[in-house]
């Protein structure tokens, strides 16, 4: 049972870490993006890519580990409802993550560098769309708790 709380207290760590960085990506893309602050937006990444990876380590530990047991979970939709959107919203973080990396290159390269407003906004809209479809993943995670069936 305890081996359970803390399972789950991670795993909202983990997830309340992802939320917190994916907004300040958001609020670092805007046009005005300094210098400064795409080597911070390359760190906030970095942090992204940890706590998404630290969100599905607690999950499956949560899943083969927890009370509930993985029958519980594998035999629910709302869970491969959860984790399909989970795996879009990741693929959703590839082309901010490429552009990013490929800013860093050019900053290493010209000192001072920034992106042109309209690859800023690309990234911006991806990761926009990556934070709107993230409100429905607690959705799924409540239904699939409840044991609520389609």
């Amino acid at each position: 049972m305890l081996l359970d709380a803390f399972l789950a207290w991670f795993h909202y760590l983990a997830i309340f870490v992802l939320v917190v960085v994916l907004t300040a990506e958001a609020v670092l893309l805007r046009p005005d993006l300094t210098p400064a602050a795409l080597k911070r937006l390359m760190v906030y990444d970095r942090l992204y890519l940890v706590s998404a990876i630290a969100v599905l380590v607690t999950g499956v530990l949560r899943l083969t580990l927890g009370i509930k047991g993985a029958a519980f979970y594998m035999s629910n939709p709302w869970f491969h409802a959860k984790i399909t959107l989970f795996v879009i919203i990741g693929l959703c973080s590839a082309p901010p993550t490429v552009a990013f990396l490929r800013w860093a290159k050019q900053a290493r390269q010209q000192p001072g560098f920034v992106p042109d407003a309209p690859a800023i906004k690309r990234a911006r809209r991806w990761i926009m769309i990556e934070s709107h479809l993230f409100i429905f993943l607690p959705l799924f995670a409540v239904l699939m708790a409840r044991g609520i069936h389609l």
